[in-house]
């Protein structure tokens, strides 16, 4: 009889490598995530201060829908979505598309200004954009050196246009950061795919639609989800641009949340029931898009 052989075989211990190796991840993931989640929405059906807090149900969530400040603040931040993260991801496909052109001499120059407003401190373009709008500003100096304006606009302090300042601060800084997702995408695909297209007697616009947009797709998606994800936590533009105002015109959800939480008396409770409100949000809105996005038979 042949003796048994010691040790482990080759399969477990590549099994046990890979826990090795998952274990870590998974624990600081549950750790610096889950757990969190889980300490939020306890708190969340809590009511009180410091350490008198105690529990007080599902009371939070009520008081949430029926605060008109953060409902105001939802229709807000929801606004921002529908126009701005469009108007960004059409915006970012267009160039890269552009920015792809084997021919376009200069091109690493191009995809680096236009990449440059990413890299650029949150706060310092919030400041750089209230300065750009301010009444004495630089927009206005210039629209009344046109002669479009006798005086100057007071961009920020009217709800609608400081909305539209917001959005186009957002347009700007995060468009060359999704053009960077499609620029990768775009280099994946194959260039006889085009070259084939070009001697069927595809124009450009067409070529476009049939088969880069397609190939495309689980990349937009996945821009798609994330620009959902940073639009719905959207703070620095509301507090840096227009603190929120005027008259909570222009405040976001995560603006009001902290707010609740450290600027007025706290009240941790109702901070963190909004905050699982915005949670369960993304994740509604995440899920809708991957299954939209999901082709799969």
């Amino acid at each position: 009889m042949e003796p048994k052989k010691k040790g482990m075989t080759l399969v477990a211990k590549q099994k046990a490598a890979g826990w090795l190796f998952l274990v870590p991840a998974s624990a600081m993931i549950a750790i610096m995530s889950f757990f969190p989640m889980v300490k939020a929405f306890i708190i969340s059906l809590q009511t009180g201060r410091g350490l008198n807090m105690h529990f007080a149900g599902f009371s939070n969530y009520v008081r949430m829908f029926q605060d008109k400040v953060f409902l105001r603040s939802v229709g807000n931040t929801f606004f921002y979505l529908i126009i701005q993260v469009p108007i960004m991801l059409v915006l970012a496909i267009l160039l890269a598309q552009l920015l792809n052109n084997r021919d376009l001499k200069l091109r690493g120059f191009f995809r680096t200004c236009v990449f440059l407003p990413c890299a650029t401190s949150l706060v310092s373009y919030a400041l750089i954009f209230r300065f750009l709008f301010a009444q004495d500003g630089f927009i206005n100096n210039a629209l009344i050196g046109l002669g479009i304006l006798d005086t100057g606009y007071n961009f920020l302090g009217n709800a609608m246009s400081a909305k539209f300042v917001i959005i186009i601060a957002l347009v700007w800084r995060w468009t060359g950061y999704n053009m960077v997702f499609y620029l990768a995408g775009l280099q994946n695909i194959e260039y006889s795919v085009y070259e084939a297209a070009k001697i069927d007697g595809a124009n450009g616009w067409k070529t476009f639609w049939s088969i880069t947009v397609p190939l495309l797709k689980p990349t937009i998606i996945m821009t798609f989800i994330m620009s959902i994800n940073g639009t719905l936590q959207l703070f620095d533009e509301s507090v840096n641009l227009t603190n929120g105002g005027p008259a909570n015109a222009t405040i976001t959800m995560s603006h009001y949340i902290y707010n609740s939480c450290f600027v007025r008396s706290p009240n941790f409770g109702y901070a963190s029931a909004m905050s699982f409100f915005v949670f369960i949000l993304v994740a509604i809105l995440a899920f809708i898009n991957m299954k939209v996005g999901d082709t799969r038979d």
